[in-house]
């Protein structure tokens, strides 16, 4: 006896984690942005303690998940990018003309913030008091600067997080196994084997950035809220107006005219990094994912990764350049300190040498310290700063990671190595996962016309 015809099935329905994981990563991060903002603004007005505690917690944790692979991913990157230099062609011009590049743009940019602060004048009618308000217990110094770039112990380089140092011994290291040659090719795989492993695992870190947005902003919100910046209006103002120039006007301007490249391919394909960049606040931090965009504009990957972890912990256009500079001069005119000709550029003189002391970690406060200790401003004005420093410090972070890509984009394009297919259709999703994360240019092509 023949059987009735069964209805057919439905198709079943996507559960909550396949539909995340189908959503660009770019719209994952946007809301959290965006959920964490609403949060935030319930956990202030309503005075929900226990959201906001959670928010802070959230945030903390995803920050310090990032910051516990700096020790190995910035001494491991650094040696295995040195000591692979013996595979890159003129890898002397190379490491030279990125640095002049580093220069180049570090210069623009703190003339940049000083224009701005020129021209708003941020520290103007801000009625703060700096009564009661002590100076850090450690400022930056030249002599501290250049004495700490050496460490006293390795160990202790790595168990307190001294990224300076932890670049200068991977520097060493590098150098000796390039000079050492075979006989430390154990040493070179070891190096990349363990490179290989912490990407890996910050690779699902950074898996977790919209959740870690969500609490980073809704911690913001709900700890300091939208009153905190009427003091400092004109200043964030200025800081988000100067990296905005940099980033987007500045940048666009040297691939056009410098490179010969449009500029909308770099933002395509250089965006998944910035936008990381902004949330995580460490340019440590998103180095995975800053060598992986680089590589996909058609860096060759030799060179990308030399210049990606140099400038990852030297590279410091928002935080090192442009912040300093109107920081500076917001402290010197809350004090009521005028400053000279000579104070503007020696402002400019510590933020481009210097930038390498705020080595990719968050925050600004010993290169803010630093420049501040070399103009002769009271050190006291940095506590005026500290409590909107997390605000300020996304749009620089971004801005500095933007920095640390664009040079290498440039430099491979005057020295013909750039691959314009890669460059004019980069593909951005960070969703693939580490695997293809640094696929080598297909090789040189000419500079785009």
């Amino acid at each position: 006896m023949p059987t009735a015809p069964t209805a057919p099935s439905a198709e079943p329905t996507p559960g909550l984690l396949a539909t995340i994981r189908r959503t660009p990563f770019w719209a994952q991060i946007v809301g959290g942005l965006a959920l964490g903002l609403i949060l935030g603004g319930i956990a202030r007005t309503y005075d929900v303690a226990w959201l906001a505690t959670t928010l802070e917690t959230v945030g903390k944790t995803f920050v310090q998940l990032l910051k516990l692979a700096v020790p190995p991913l910035v001494f491991t990157a650094i040696l295995v990018s040195v000591a692979n230099l013996r595979n890159v062609t003129n890898a002397a011009r190379l490491a030279a003309r990125t640095l002049l590049w580093f220069l180049i743009t570090s210069l623009i940019a703190v003339a940049v913030g000083l224009v701005l602060g020129l021209l708003t004048d941020p520290g103007k009618g801000a009625g703060l008091s700096t009564q009661g308000l002590e100076a850090p217990e450690k400022a930056g110094s030249w002599v501290d600067f250049l004495t700490g770039i050496v460490p006293t112990n390795i160990a202790t380089a790595f168990v307190e997080v001294n990224v300076l140092q932890i670049v200068f011994l991977g520097i060493v290291a590098g150098a000796a196994v390039l000079k050492t040659g075979e006989k430390a090719a154990p040493v070179r795989r070891l190096a990349e084997s363990v490179l290989d492993l912490t990407q890996t695992a910050l690779w699902w870190v950074i898996r977790l950035a919209p959740l870690g947005t969500l609490g980073l902003i809704g911690k913001s919100v709900a700890v300091y809220g939208w009153d905190l910046l009427k003091p400092f209006a004109t200043l964030t103002a200025d800081v988000y107006i100067g990296c905005a120039i940099v980033l987007f006007g500045v940048y666009s301007l040297l691939l056009r005219f410098a490179a010969g490249l449009n500029p909308l391919h770099f933002f395509r394909g250089a965006w998944p990094a910035i936008q990381l960049a902004f949330v995580s606040r460490s340019s440590v931090g998103t180095l995975p994912v800053t060598r992986r965009v680089t590589g996909r504009l058609g860096v060759p990957r030799e060179y990308a990764d030399f210049a990606v972890p140099f400038g990852a912990t030297t590279k410091m256009d928002g935080c090192a350049a442009i912040y300093p500079a109107l920081a500076a001069i917001f402290v010197a005119q809350v004090y009521g300190v005028d400053l000279g000709i000579g104070d503007y550029l020696l402002i400019a003189f510590v933020s481009v040498i210097g930038s390498a002391a705020t080595a990719g970690l968050t925050g600004a406060i010993v290169m803010l310290t630093l420049t501040l200790s070399t103009v002769g401003l009271p050190l006291e004005g940095v506590g005026l700063l500290l409590a909107i420093d997390p605000i300020l410090d996304m749009v620089r972070t971004a801005t500095n990671v933007a920095g640390q890509v664009v040079v290498p984009v440039i430099v491979a394009a005057r020295e013909k190595t750039l691959d314009l297919v890669a460059y004019n259709a980069p593909t951005g999703d960070l969703l693939a996962g580490p695997a293809d994360a640094d696929t080598p240019a297909a090789g040189p092509v000419g500079a785009a016309a």
